[in-house]
């Protein structure tokens, strides 16, 4: 054997020494790599599987119009407030409620020239505060049957703040900061303001409280909703099996866009937070007859085109309804999208902020 040979065996043979230890070293490498893309949402890329694969392409795909919830046709009053109500809830005679429209009012500053007057119940800056005063007492009446019953409403801070109402809050200016209100006490009309957020009503059958939530995207996140109920059973009493809930119109997952810090607040807090989002492709009519008029020369991932990620507001505040302990048969969706259907509601993601404001309302027949 020749020098050469004997050293180039040696060699071969360190080698094959070298090589467990240096895969072993790689596997925990990769290991480390894998446990770090998981706690950051994300999958590595492997041979065999096509690149790129994320949590979001996990999530349902769907078009805008398979996730609209169409409106029910409103009830008009006899004062011509167009608003909605609960068919479940028609028979508890003790209970006020109702989620107001656009339709019906006397304002003028949101609606044509020549169109009729509109609903406005909010104190917006376009707007007349002695209109607005009117028109509350317009849906005040449509609801209760009087223009006079008290209508108490809140200074909303997208909160998980939750109060509770009695007949000295009626005419506080401004009015009491937060964005639940819970009462046990008769005749007062308890309201929470919406122009694209959910406005949820709770009603407790056995103990006679009512209260009203205003769940935007950041007071679901802190949890308005379950943090009210949990509040009616301190302050009340209330058993989860006692109480029915309805969740008003707003903005829907067919319109609701939303970024990804609002998916990353949404799975700090929630399990299943991933079940809320969609991935929610154009439906575009030109779009769809001419793509090629809209394709671009960007680099894949850097194109306006493509799916954006929606978030389900209503299926959010059912869940944390049902994890309070309501039976799914208890809880009522309206329907109705915002933004879709912006003859009826007002929308502030729809008309740039130039909106209204409509109200979800609930409180308790006097005897």
């Amino acid at each position: 054997m020749t020098p050469s040979s004997s050293s180039r065996k040696a060699s071969t043979k360190a080698r094959g020494k070298v090589a467990p230890q240096k895969a072993a070293d790689q596997s925990r490498g990769i290991a480390e790599l894998d446990s770090l893309f998981a706690m950051a949402g994300l999958t590595r890329h492997r041979r065999g599987k096509p690149a790129g694969i994320t949590h979001r392409l996990r999530m349902e795909r769907a078009m805008p119009h398979e996730l609209q919830r169409p409106a029910p046709k409103p009830r008009v009053a006899v004062n011509g407030v167009h608003w909605l109500d609960v068919p479940a809830w028609r028979r508890m005679g003790w209970l006020w409620h109702g989620f107001s429209t656009r339709k019906g009012g006397l304002s003028r500053a949101y609606c044509p020239e020549d169109a009729p007057g509109e609903l406005n119940l909010g104190f917006t800056a376009a707007d007349d505060r002695e209109t607005v005063l009117r028109n509350r007492r317009l849906f005040a009446e449509a609801i209760t049957g009087s223009a006079d019953t008290p209508l108490v409403p809140l200074r909303q801070v997208h909160s998980n703040v939750v109060v509770v109402a009695t007949a000295a809050d009626f005419g506080l200016n401004p009015p009491r900061k937060g964005d639940g209100i819970i009462t046990g006490e008769p005749g007062l009309l308890l309201a929470v303001q919406t122009a694209d957020c959910i406005p949820v009503l709770v009603a407790d059958r056995k103990q006679r409280v009512v209260a009203a939530f205003h769940a935007g995207w950041r007071g679901t996140v802190k949890r308005i909703v379950e943090t009210g109920i949990g509040r009616m059973r301190l302050e009340f009493g209330s058993h989860p099996e006692d109480l029915v809930a309805a969740i008003g119109p707003g903005i829907g997952p067919c319109c609701y866009s939303v970024g990804e810090e609002v998916l990353s607040a949404f799975e700090s807090q929630f399990a299943y937070a991933r079940e809320l989002f969609h991935e929610v492709y154009d439906s575009d009519p030109i779009r769809t007859k001419y793509p090629m008029l809209f394709l671009t020369q960007r680099a894949p991932g850097h194109s306006p085109i493509g799916p954006s990620l929606h978030l389900d507001l209503i299926e959010a505040n059912r869940r944390q309804l049902l994890d309070t302990g309501l039976k799914p048969r208890a809880i009522s969706v309206t329907g109705g999208c915002t933004n879709c259907q912006r003859e009826l509601f007002f929308s502030h993601r729809g008309s740039r902020g130039h909106a209204g404001r409509m109200m979800g309302v609930i409180g308790i027949r006097p005897h």
